[in-house]
C-alpha cells in the first residue's frame, strides 16, 4: 500500500493525501475522514525518513550515473549539481558501468554515505522491481518514466521515448526514406532503448514498412562505438538511404563512418539523431535531431526531489515536451 495506492481509493489526488498524512493544513474534514478510513483499512505506516531527515539538516544528494561515456547524461549532470547549489543543497556523483545494477548501486551508497535524496541517471525497471523497496530515501529517475512501478519513493521526470521516436523515423519516411537503419542502444540492459525501438516500429508499421526488412546494428551511447556500429551496417547494406541513432552521440559517430566510407551526408546517407546535443550544432553537416528539453528535465527532477525529500509531496511523474531540431544531415530523395 502506497500513497498512490490510498489517493485511488479514496478519490483525493496525491497531494491531498500527503498533506493530511503528514498533518499540514489544505485538507478539508471531509477529505480527511475519507482517506483516514483507507490508512486505518489497510494499516498504512507513513514512511518518516523524509522527516526525520529535514529535521537532521540532512541536505546531501546523490547522482548515480549509469555508464561513464553517455554525453546527454554529462551534461544533465552539470545541470542538477548547478540546480541542487543554487537551492542549498551538497551533491555527490557516482558513476558506474552500464552492465551494473543500479538498484544495488544504490542501496551500497545510503549504506556508506549520508543521503538524503537520489537522482538515478539510467535505469533498468527489472533492477527496481527486485530491490527498490529497500531504499528508504526519496529517489527521481531522470530520463526514464517510473509510473507504473508505482513505489511511493520514487519520482520520475522524462521524454516520451516511443513518441519521439517514432516522430523522428516518420520525418525520414516523409522525405521519402525506405531503406532506413537502426543504430540501437543494448536493448539487454537500457529501458530506454526498449521504448525507442517501440516507436521506430510503430512509425514503420503506420506506413506499411516492417521493422524486420531494417538494417539494425546495437551500440554504446558513445561516438565510438556509433562509429563501430555503422561501419558494419554499411559493408551489410549497399541500398542504405537513411540512419536513426538513438542519440547524438552515435549519430556523431555515424557521420564519421560514412565519411571515412566515401559516402556524403546527406548526399548519399540521411542521419537523424536523438537527444539535441549541443555539439550537434557544431557537426558538419549540423545534425538534425530530436531534442530532449535537458534543463527542463534537470530543474524539474531537482525541484521534485526536494518536495519528497521535505514531506511536501508523495511520488510524483511527468513527461516533457521535446522538438524536431532541423539541420543539414536530412535530405528529401
Amino acid at each position: 500500500m502506497t500513497i498512490k495506492d490510498i489517493a485511488r481509493e479514496s478519490g483525493y489526488s496525491i497531494g491531498t493525501v500527503s498533506r493530511c498524512l503528514n498533518n499540514r493544513p489544505g485538507t478539508s474534514p471531509e477529505a480527511r475522514k475519507k482517506i483516514m478510513e483507507v490508512v486505518e483499512k489497510y494499516h498504512f505506516k507513513l514512511n518518516t525518513n523524509a522527516q526525520n531527515l529535514k529535521s537532521s539538516g540532512g541536505n546531501e544528494v546523490a547522482i548515480l550515473v549509469k555508464g561513464t561515456h553517455n554525453m546527454l547524461f554529462a551534461s544533465i549532470v552539470e545541470d542538477l549539481q548547478g540546480t541542487l547549489k543554487q537551492k542549498g543543497y551538497v551533491s555527490n556523483v557516482f558513476y558506474f558501468d552500464e552492465d551494473d545494477n543500479e538498484v544495488d548501486y544504490a542501496a551500497k551508497v545510503c549504506a556508506e554515505n549520508k543521503v538524503g535524496g537520489i537522482l538515478f541517471l539510467g535505469s533498468y525497471s527489472l533492477y527496481f522491481k527486485e530491490r527498490f523497496s529497500e531504499i528508504q530515501v526519496p529517489c527521481v529517475l531522470v530520463t526514464n518514466n517510473a509510473e507504473d512501478l508505482g513505489f511511493e519513493l520514487l519520482s520520475s521526470v522524462s521524454t516520451d521515448d516511443a513518441e519521439a521516436a517514432s516522430y523522428a523515423v516518420r520525418q525520414l519516411i516523409a522525405f521519402g526514406h525506405k531503406d532506413i537503419g537502426i543504430l540501437a542502444g543494448k536493448m539487454t540492459d537500457s529501458e530506454p532503448a526498449r521504448n525507442r525501438m517501440r516507436g521506430v516500429k510503430e512509425a514503420l508499421d503506420s506506413f506499411g514498412l516492417r521493422i524486420e526488412d531494417m538494417p539494425y546494428e546495437e551500440a554504446y551511447y558513445t561516438p565510438s562505438s556509433g562509429y563501430t556500429a555503422m561501419q558494419h551496417m554499411l559493408r551489410k547494406n549497399p541500398g542504405l538511404t537513411a540512419v536513426f541513432a538513438m542519440s547524438d552521440a552515435m549519430a556523431i559517430g555515424a557521420v564519421r563512418a560514412i565519411f571515412d566510407a566515401g559516402l556524403k551526408v546527406p548526399d548519399d546517407i540521411s542521419v537523424m539523431g536523438f537527444d539535441g546535443l549541443d555539439i550537434a550544432n557544431y557537426m558538419v553537416p549540423r545534425l538534425t535531431t530530436v531534442r530532449q528539453h535537458k534543463e527542463r528535465i534537470a530543474s524539474r527532477s531537482v525541484e521534485i526531489l526536494i518536495d519528497c525529500m521535505s514531506g511536501r509531496s508523495g511520488a510524483i511523474h511527468e513527461i516533457e515536451p521535446f522538438h524536431l531540431v532541423p539541420g543539414e544531415s536530412v535530405r528529401k530523395i
